[in-house]
């Protein structure tokens, strides 16, 4: 095994610390969002619908035309949506 030099060691344990940094505030932000679900719950709003809004919104617009074209399509097909 090679020991790494001074510069390598330090930029390594830079990386690391800054990575488990990062880490830890995605967890914050993870918990944040869980608290904003469980607000949208209490106030009688469906978490499902609201999760798939968001979904939907982060989407390409000409993407989401294009699956909901070919959705609406076999849905037709298949008695699920009226003319």
């Amino acid at each position: 095994m090679t020991a790494l030099g001074g510069n390598a060691k330090e930029a390594l344990r830079s990386i690391v610390e800054r990575v488990e940094r990062l880490n830890e505030e995605k967890k914050a932000i993870a918990e944040d969002i869980r608290e904003v679900f469980k607000e949208a719950k209490g106030n009688g709003f469906d978490v499902k619908a609201i999760r798939k809004i968001i979904k939907l919104r982060a989407e390409d617009e000409a993407k989401r035309r294009e699956e909901q074209a070919v959705l609406d399509t076999y849905m037709h097909a298949l008695g699920l949506l009226l003319d």
